[in-house]
């Protein structure tokens, strides 16, 4: 006896087609009939926005850059007071981001970011500060000094210096001008007199307005280095991207030749300077010059610009030799050409050129240009442009440099 399962599972097996076995076909169902006016045929595929004509597209290319152009005209027009503090802000950030990174990875910053790039700007400011105050001390000791000597002139005239006496020639002759012309009272009333009231108030109110400014440009450059300290990582990252999308691997490179040329800007003008006003300011002292400080300083930022320390320590020299030290004077002029020159022709373009591999004439002539065509902020901004250009000039003429290959596969 068969049972019941296994009956029905035989059935359904008889009932599949096989090897000389027909499948029973379905009966056929019934078609429904429409009126042809309602029949609707369906198209499976999304309808596609049909594409912009070209012309249309080129139109709208055209509008988006002048719209980008307008817009960024307007702006700088707008920020073009503030452009200064902008650009020392970068500069600073710049030459301090590998000091920065270092601090970032000794304290991580936390969620906000606000405590360390707080302290690395209130240390920038202090560093930039105290020189100042230092040398308005100095120069408002000075000034009663001037005030002294400017009362003294009135009343008895301008004595002869003691150098006059000991010149190698004409000592007689300068001698008997300079008592003839300037030791008597009248002498000093007569240059005192010369002397517009009205000139020197004017003068003085140009200075303090000048003071003012400067000092809401310091105070702006410092918000701006603070943001610039927090949000460092991301701005770098946009600008590459911008660089690397607008001129391609070229953009990238340019920019980062110009950022290295800041940093060796700073090294080769900066650093350099510092050392020229603190060994000249060692000979100041040695030497006797009056106030070594004051003139220490004033080298150090003279340096600064090529040509600009023997300005300084000449007129050191002469106020040695003002006092009757001849051959201190001699070793004073002697020291500052030595010292200049090993930097200016030895360190400086070792540390400049060396770090852009630019020429040490491309160099010099960007800081020149710089200074003549930007103030004090040609003193950066000419190498950078100077590192890009010749950048530009050796991939023109020797061919771009094969690309990483990461930054290929990207």
């Amino acid at each position: 006896m068969i049972p019941a399962g296994l009956g029905r599972r035989a059935a359904a097996l008889h009932a599949l087609p096989g090897p000389g076995r027909e499948a029973a076909s379905p009966s056929p169902l019934p078609r429904a009939r429409f009126p042809a006016e309602t029949v609707h045929v369906m198209d499976p595929s999304p309808s596609l926005p049909a594409e912009a004509p070209p012309h249309r597209t080129r139109s709208q290319a055209a509008a988006r850059l002048a719209l980008a152009l307008a817009l960024s005209a307007l702006g700088l027009w707008i920020l073009h007071a503030f452009l200064p503090a902008l650009v020392w802000a970068v500069i600073l950030a710049i030459a301090l981001g590998p000091l920065y990174a270092r601090a970032e990875r000794r304290w991580p910053p936390g969620r906000h970011n606000i405590l360390l790039p707080a302290l690395a700007t209130l240390l920038v400011a202090l560093v930039l500060l105290a020189p100042l105050v230092v040398l308005g001390v100095q120069a408002a000791r000075e000034a009663h000094d001037v005030l002294d000597f400017v009362r003294s002139a009135e009343r008895t005239g301008i004595p002869v210096p003691e150098f006059l006496q000991h010149l190698p020639f004409g000592a007689a002759q300068a001698t008997r001008w300079w008592s003839e012309t300037l030791s008597h009272p009248e002498a000093g009333s007569e240059i005192l007199h010369r002397l517009d009231n009205s000139a020197v108030i004017g003068l003085s109110r140009n200075l303090g307005r000048e003071v003012l400014r400067r000092t809401v440009l310091f105070g702006f450059t410092l918000v701006a280095l603070f943001f610039l300290f927090r949000e460092g990582r991301a701005l770098a990252a946009q600008v590459l991207t911008a660089c690397d999308r607008l001129f391609g691997p070229r953009g990238e490179r340019v920019a980062r030749q110009m950022v290295a040329s800041v940093h060796g800007t700073v090294d080769g003008l900066v650093l350099v300077g510092l050392g020229e006003g603190v060994l000249l300011g060692i000979v100041y002292v040695l030497a006797g010059v009056p106030h070594p400080v004051l003139l220490g300083a004033l080298t150090a930022v003279a340096a600064m610009i090529p040509f600009g320390a023997p300005l300084v320590f000449g007129l050191a020299a002469l106020l040695v030799a003002a006092n009757g030290a001849v051959v201190p004077a001699v070793v004073v002029v002697a020291a500052g050409l030595v010292v200049t020159f090993v930097a200016d022709h030895a360190v400086r373009p070792a540390l400049i050129g060396g770090t852009t591999q630019l020429p040490f004439l491309w160099v010099l002539l960007g800081i020149l240009g710089g200074v003549e065509t930007f103030g004090l902020l040609g003193l950066f901004l000419g190498p950078a442009v100077m590192a890009a250009l010749v950048l530009l000039w050796r991939e023109f003429t020797q061919g771009e440099p094969p690309r990483p290959a990461a930054e290929a596969g990207r």
